[in-house]
């Protein structure tokens, strides 16, 4: 499931703004690398402004790329949260780069 207006490029880094360049999208990997595990509500929260549509497509979204895994902790009612996968959690260092980045050059 790519991002809706994908750039149609071979290069790399287009190919990655195709799964984490849209709005919030970021911030919910962002929310995961800082809080670990966190439910749908959670981020509800901490993502002041998402609509729940928006939030449910960017986690389906991280969800069929690999970045993010569903895992239910409740069968009834089912009850689930969001974890990063191995390959979502290879993207700390370009977290830590946009935090350094704009620490130095965002006001």
């Amino acid at each position: 499931m790519p991002a809706t207006k994908g750039y149609d490029s071979p290069c790399p880094i287009a190919r990655a703004l195709d799964i984490v360049g849209e709005r919030w999208t970021i911030l919910i990997v962002r929310d995961l690398v800082l809080h670990g595990a966190r439910r749908f509500q959670d981020f509800e929260r901490s993502l002041t402004g998402i609509s729940p549509n928006t939030l449910s497509a960017r986690l389906k979204t991280l969800e069929h790329s690999g970045i993010v895994e569903r895992r239910f902790y409740e069968q009834h009612p089912p009850r689930a949260h969001y974890v990063l996968t191995d390959k979502g959690r290879e993207l700390r260092p370009v977290l830590k780069a946009l935090l350094n980045w704009g620490q130095r050059h965002a006001d």
